[in-house]
């Protein structure tokens, strides 16, 4: 199957790739010039953990509004976070973000219906997959909220206007994206231990799967409703 559905996918897919890329090397070279003691892993945790309780409060709060307001991708936000707390507490504190968000969102949309996420959402998003979560079960959702790239954000609201309920959405959503956020941790922990080259690849592997993902979700989409069972969770 081809990654790209056409030459001008295809080209937008590398201009991703090249402004992922150009962004990590001015990030590199600004830390170096401008703030030296950032490139200090060490120092830099021993600085935080001053702060008590209050720096992981901090970033478990991005990470929610990551999720609610979706200015960044999630997995940047658990990139930092692995270089900052390191592999263990940097996947806790960002799967509990994520979590939060995600059952903030899903009991938003719940409690304010579809007028409410019309507002939220992009009506292009709503279009593509409304129906797709009305029609999946948990395989189908556990599939879509695997793939990096996809709008999984958006699908915890549109999950929380369909019959599912809470504990079970959360169940899957723990499970689904605990394995892209364990990468971007354990890729921000590589960086920070000196293994550039490692965390790189890491970094790299992540971005080739969310690009793939990203211009192939309407794919995607149809093969899970094609596929799994028709019924909501």
């Amino acid at each position: 199957m081809k990654v790209f559905a056409s030459a001008s996918d295809r080209r937008r897919g590398i201009l991703a790739l090249v402004a992922v890329a150009v962004a990590f090397a001015g990030l590199y070279v600004f830390v170096r010039e401008y703030a030296a003691f950032v490139g200090d892993a060490a120092a830099l945790r021993v600085w935080l953990r001053q702060f008590g309780a209050f720096a992981p409060l901090v970033f478990v709060l991005i990470q929610i509004l990551q999720v609610i307001l979706a200015p960044i991708p999630g997995q940047v936000v658990a990139l930092a976070a692995g270089y900052l707390f390191g592999p263990f507490w940097g996947t806790v504190y960002s799967l509990t973000g994520v979590l939060i968000g995600s059952a903030i969102a899903f009991s938003l949309a719940k409690r304010y219906g579809r007028s409410f996420v019309e507002d939220v959402l992009h009506e292009d998003v709503i279009a593509r997959f409304d129906a797709f979560v009305e029609t999946v079960g948990i395989p189908g959702l556990f599939v879509f909220v695997l793939i990096p790239g996809l709008p999984d954000d958006a699908i915890c609201f549109l999950s929380g206007l369909t019959k599912w309920k809470l504990p079970a959405f959360m169940a899957v959503i723990s499970v689904g994206r605990l394995p892209a956020y364990v990468l971007a941790v354990y890729a921000g922990d590589e960086f920070a231990s000196g293994r550039v080259l490692s965390g790189i690849a890491l970094v790299l592997a992540l971005v080739l799967a969310s690009v793939a993902g990203y211009y192939k979700q309407e794919a995607i989409r149809d093969l899970i409703a094609r596929v799994g069972p028709r019924r909501p969770l």
